[in-house]
């Protein structure tokens, strides 16, 4: 019994031996893979070796679970991180970043609230740290984002997906009818699969549309550009003619590191590429690249000093002037902060999208928008949902002039793979229409509308027959518009279209005076038996006032009536003294004398009924003259209502022609 229990016991010792070798092997080969970036092959041995290690080594345990996290986050396998980060946590890791990381990694899987937990924690330990304000943030905020997504539409793009990881989608150039994307599918060069991703090194492949739009087989391009090693993430001059990517050499001894190189097109191939040489740094990444959309500059993401920290977005003059050759530039604390910003493009109207994980976002990367709102301030917006996810969203390309076109995201997939989405912006509509009509008449089928905005529009349009216009308008545009016409005055509207999203209608009407028959100028009020104007009148006479600064050329006679009761004489000396009433007010408001003559008919010159007014009142007739006689024949009501029409102030273009030619 005793020789039994000794055998069990040695037997016991040499399994823990055992173990213990077997698990400080894996340890030491997970050491060797992580130190040259080789993140999940190093995560599997560490798995193994953690496995072996018994639960009473807690420091071990932590040590390794730390490890193992740390190379899954790098390989953005944030379902697995999680898990790692907690043991590591559970099992006392000295370092409180381990707290910070999970929760990133939470965050990454969309389980804001733990996510929350995790960062209030940290924080803390650490009440300084930045960038763990920001996730606490964004655990806080990424609920409410889902709630209210944007209008932006996302579907995932299944004719450009394979059976991996698929990403960076980049038009060639402005031809809308190819797309260059990088993937891991089984056809990219070799057999073997990388050691830092677990999939086969990256190509890049062409999709091409048919003649009915469709895209067709994505097929590897055949060319330099693709090699054993990584290579995608490209970008293109707007002319298509040159492409730069960015590739990722092996290197068995030593950390490997991004460098972006260019090709040229020659007809339908592309020529062997060669490094862009952008610093003496050879320890440093560079990756990422864009083209400006003047073609001057090269955008790219890097992690060289003098940089805001993580990576930065910088840009590089590749332009033709030999005095900026070899420029370099950090796109600043504006733009990048101590978190990474990577993947620049460039939307339609010139504005800079990224992403990053250094603002206030929904987890893992997001896209954000850069709008210059002067020289020196940068409006940054997130995007929001459903571009943006709990996972990385990256790598956008517009189609040309279009909120439109395809981005990638690995949301959704627990193995952290790649995928790409299409997404489009409808249209915020906003429309312009009115009528042009003569003041007191009809439409002007024969007007003119000018347009002029503080965005640069300067464009004219004419009317439909009935006197409308409708015209397409820029949301958050200040316009002046001015309605024309032969034989009429010219009217001036202004408008300020809203930045609002969705359609909006705004309407402007053009009254326009006859430059041939007298205009009545309504809503003049005087005194009870007086020339004098009541304080009601200066709206209609302020009106008069823009209309005469506007058409500087024209003189006026201002013409004040009354009805047939009262005296001749009276009525002739109340009429002369309210139309100067009407002149001075137009003088003391900056119009010049000369251009005005005040006349008082009195009850000499009664109203002739227009068209207009027969329509408004059912007992006129057209052409029928409200004299005494005519007036008399009325019931009361009636007599009324043309006695009012009688008095009246109007205004008849005597001259177009003042200082014309001075």
């Amino acid at each position: 019994m005793q020789k039994i229990l000794c055998y069990i016991i040695t037997l016991a010792v040499c399994v823990l031996l055992t173990a213990a070798c077997g698990s400080e092997k894996a340890i030491r080969k997970g050491d060797q893979y992580a130190a040259v970036m080789e993140y999940y092959e190093a995560a599997k041995e560490y798995k193994k070796g953690y496995r072996k290690i018994s639960a009473k080594e807690r420091k071990k345990r932590a040590e390794v679970a730390w490890k193992m996290a740390e190379c899954y986050r790098k390989s953005y396998n944030a379902v697995a991180a999680v898990g790692a980060y907690q043991n590591a946590v559970r099992y006392g890791y000295p370092d409180s970043t381990a707290l910070r990381h999970l929760a990133d990694a939470q965050l990454v899987k969309g389980d804001y609230k733990a996510a929350q937990k995790s960062y209030e924690a940290y924080i803390e330990k650490a009440p300084n740290d930045r960038m763990a304000l920001v996730g606490l943030e964004s655990a806080k905020q990424s609920a409410e984002w889902k709630k209210n997504p944007t209008r932006y539409i996302v579907k995932k793009a299944k004719e450009l997906n394979g059976q991996r990881s698929d990403y960076c989608p980049a038009y060639v150039g402005e031809d809308t009818t190819m797309i260059v994307t990088t993937s891991t599918r089984k056809e990219a060069t070799g057999d073997e699969l990388s050691s830092i991703t677990g999939q086969k090194s990256a190509d890049m492949f062409l999709t091409k549309r048919d003649d009915k739009g469709k895209w067709q087989k994505s097929e590897k391009i055949e060319s330099d550009i693709n090699c054993e090693f990584e290579d995608g993430a490209c970008a293109f001059t707007p002319d298509g003619k040159v492409m730069y990517f960015t590739r990722c050499a092996i290197d068995e001894q030593y950390p490997r590191y991004a460098s972006i190189f260019k090709s040229n097109r020659s007809d339908a191939a592309w020529t062997k590429p060669e490094e862009v040489v952008i610093s003496r740094d050879t320890l440093s990444v560079y990756a990422h690249p864009a083209v400006s959309p003047c073609g001057e500059w090269l955008y790219f993401t890097s992690n060289m000093p003098g940089g805001c920290g993580g990576l930065d977005l910088w840009r590089f003059y590749i332009g033709p002037s030999r005095a900026m050759e070899g420029v370099l530039e950090n796109l600043g604390e504006g733009i990048n902060t101590e978190g990474d910003e990577q993947f620049p493009t460039f939307g339609p109207k010139g504005e800079l999208f990224f992403s990053s994980n250094g603002y206030p976002g929904m987890g893992g990367l997001d896209i954000y928008s850069a709008t210059a709102i002067n020289d020196t301030v940068v409006e940054i917006k997130n995007i929001g949902a459903p571009v943006n996810s709990n996972g990385d969203d990256f790598g956008m390309t517009f189609a040309p002039g279009l909120y439109r076109g395809y981005f990638s995201s690995n949301r959704g997939d627990s193995r952290g793979w790649d995928h790409i989405y299409s997404f489009m912006l409808p249209e915020t509509v906003h429309t312009l229409h009115g009528w042009i009509y003569e003041k007191d008449g009809y439409e002007l089928p024969d007007g003119v509308i000018y347009m002029i905005g503080n965005d640069g529009t300067n464009t004219s349009f004419g009317v439909m027959k009935d006197g409308s216009y409708s015209v397409r308008v820029t949301p958050g545009v200040e316009y002046v518009l001015l309605g024309t016409c032969k034989g009429y005055l010219n009217a001036m509207q202004e408008l300020v279209t809203t930045l609002d999203e969705g359609e909006h209608s705004y309407q402007r009407d053009f009254a326009l005076p006859s430059a041939a028959r007298p205009v009545l100028i309504d809503n003049i009020f005087y005194e009870f038996n007086k020339a004098t104007l009541t304080a009601s009148s200066a709206v209609a006479l302020d009106e008069l006032v823009a209309l005469l600064d506007l058409n500087p050329n024209v003189t006026i006679e201002l013409a004040a009536h009354c009805d047939n009761r009262g005296s001749d004489s009276y009525n002739l000396k109340l009429s002369q003294a309210r139309a100067e009433s009407v002149m001075k007010y137009l003088v003391e408001k900056g119009i010049e004398k000369e251009r005005l003559t005040a006349v008082g008919y009195g009850e000499g010159t009664p109203k002739t009924v227009t068209k207009k007014m027969a329509e408004q009142y059912t007992f006129l007739k057209e052409d029928d003259i409200l004299t005494e006689e005519f007036i008399k024949t009325l019931d009361e009501e009636e007599q009324e209502l043309c006695h009012q029409l009688n008095r009246r102030t109007e205004f008849q273009v005597l001259r177009t022609t003042y200082k014309l030619y001075e």
